[in-house]
């Protein structure tokens, strides 16, 4: 079964983890997104130990208490600091220079893709949730018919100073009814809001938008065997972005749609997740 680990990477920095699996066993990190938390992967942390895995799954930079640095400078919270926690966060677990399989889903997803393209050598399979390859993204953004401009415009209300207490104002209504609109279950939800569900925490989850603005460098060829899930129901992301990561993998690539699932796909429908990352793994060993 899971457990909740503390994980320090440096003097100071320690993170929250759902950990499972054997200690020396194939590493898979998972990487949350927002509006979530670690306990997204909670179905399958377990399936992955299960199978023989080890499996991490951080409270990443700001959603954990002791990995939250300063949010008034946005620095702390940029992706090449996300990313270096990510790495960090595997070598403190033991894993050196060793090579592992990487999960990630929405702002998870970003790193996953980052981290793909800068450590094809490490990256034994990739498999991402929801969040397009950022070219893809970026391309779909562009468009002049705005449908993906349209799903994505909530990222600009989260610049706003005041994001923090309008998500979390009459005991995060915003928050409850967008995971609860998505298939979210109310179980998940309430854990989800045991991590996020206060001020300080939200406003390091918003400092990750904040540091990044609009900005979303392009990224190389993913030369990394790659599992994309998207549920075509997802109201943040459209076809044609999802659709479109195919022309930015240059590996073995699955594109999984699943239909009537919305963004949060782990949470609402775990089983058909964890199924499919168990055979992605499975189908590159390390």
């Amino acid at each position: 079964m899971p457990h909740l680990s503390k994980i320090p990477t440096s003097p100071t920095l320690t993170f929250d983890a759902l950990t499972a699996g054997p200690p020396a066993a194939p590493l898979v990190l998972l990487l949350h997104g927002f509006a979530e938390s670690l306990h997204c992967w909670r179905a399958q942390v377990a399936a992955l130990a299960d199978m023989g895995y080890r499996a991490i799954a951080p409270s990443q930079r700001g959603y954990s208490p002791g990995a939250r640095p300063d949010t008034g400078d946005t620095a702390n919270y940029h992706i090449e600091r996300l990313m270096d926690d990510a790495m960090a966060i595997v070598a403190t677990s033991g894993y050196g220079d060793a090579r592992f399989h990487l999960v990630g889903h929405d702002w998870g997803g970003s790193i996953a893709w980052a981290l793909a393209d800068r450590f094809p050598d490490r990256v034994a399979s990739l498999t991402v949730l929801s969040r397009p390859h950022p070219n893809a993204f970026n391309r779909a953004l562009q468009m002049t018919d705005g449908e993906q401009a349209q799903r994505s415009r909530h990222h600009k209300a989260f610049l706003e100073p005041d994001a923090a207490d309008v998500v979390l104002a009459d005991d995060a209504r915003w928050l409850r009814e967008r995971l609860a609109a998505n298939g979210v279950p109310a179980a998940a939800i309430a854990k989800h809001l045991a991590v996020l569900g206060n001020k300080d925490a939200m406003e390091a989850a918003l400092a990750w938008y904040r540091a990044r603005g609009a900005i979303r460098g392009p990224l190389g060829p993913i030369r990394v065997p790659t599992l994309y899930i998207w549920g075509d129901a997802d109201d943040t992301v459209g076809r044609t972005a999802a659709e479109g990561t195919v022309d930015f993998v240059a590996a073995p690539y699955r594109f999984e749609a699943l239909p009537r699932v919305g963004h949060f796909a782990a949470d609402q429908v775990p089983d058909r997740v964890s199924a499919l990352l168990l055979a992605h793994v499975a189908s590159h060993p390390i």
